[in-house]
């Protein structure tokens, strides 16, 4: 009964070693199974964010290419206008030598007229106008100047001419008077009153426009002309002063005078 109990106490002992031997191998291959998934799924995050850092650069480049062909867009519409602007330009270059053919005559035509109006109009400041009008005719033959510049110096002569219509101004010059040439104080208001006075203040005289000469004033006119020169000058303030007026061809001869304030010719 010995021999046979121990038997099964061998039997079971040996059993018992066997499982446990299984047991164990099957912990280790769970171990090393839940090592493989382990890594297996590093593996996995691992791809996952390699997919979505490549999905984050396509997405990023996308927009990208959609902006370049927005951009793309806007400069072929550039260029197509620049092109135009291009065809205008040579236009525009091809007409500058016809306008300037143009041009030029024209200022020629202006400087004439200029000078005959300064011919046919009240002598004041003859030195003056007759040299800006030789300057223009020499101007308009350099090379040097631009026909722009040519043309903006005619009508800034234009505007002088027009401007002395409405200003007033005293300059001095000579004059032959009763016989001797005397240094006189001209008086110009506007181009409706032009006089003289001898620098003694004894003798007076105004332009007749219709007879083309200058007239003898009396001396009535003394203090007027003497007022109105002061005031040419900015030595008195603007106030009423009576002078004599240019006679022209519809005239009747008759004195006139007008009383006029300063600034109205300003």
């Amino acid at each position: 009964m010995i021999g046979a109990s121990t038997l099964v106490c061998s039997l079971f002992v040996s059993q018992v070693n066997a499982q446990s031997a299984e047991l164990t191998d099957v912990v280790k291959a769970g171990k090393q199974l839940n090592k493989t998934a382990s890594q297996s799924q590093l593996q996995i995050n691992k791809l996952s964010d390699k997919t979505l850092s490549k999905l984050q650069q396509f997405k990023t480049v996308n927009k990208e290419i959609q902006g370049l062909n927005v951009y793309n867009q806007q400069m072929q519409s550039q260029t197509s206008n620049q092109l135009i602007e291009l065809q205008q330009i040579a236009q525009s270059m091809n007409q500058v030598s016809i306008i300037e053919r143009q041009v030029s005559p024209l200022m020629s035509r202006m400087i004439s007229t200029l000078a005959e109006f300064v011919k046919l109009d009240v002598p004041f400041l003859p030195i003056e106008r007759s040299e800006r009008i030789a300057s223009l005719n020499e101007m308009l033959n350099r090379a040097d100047v631009s026909v722009s510049e040519k043309f903006r110096r005619v009508l800034e002569a234009y505007q002088v001419e027009v401007d002395y219509g409405r200003t007033i101004e005293a300059y001095s010059g000579l004059l032959e008077v009763a016989g001797s040439e005397r240094d006189v104080d001209f008086l110009r208001i506007g181009r409706i009153s032009l006089v003289y006075q001898t620098r003694d203040g004894n003798h007076l005289g105004r332009w007749d426009q219709t007879s083309q000469s200058w007239e003898t004033l009396p001396g009535d006119y003394r203090l007027g002309v003497n007022k109105a020169l002061r005031i040419a000058r900015k030595q008195l303030a603007p106030d009423l002063v009576l002078v004599p007026l240019l006679v022209n061809s519809r005239a009747n001869n008759i004195d006139k005078s007008t009383s006029a304030k300063q600034n109205s010719v300003n």
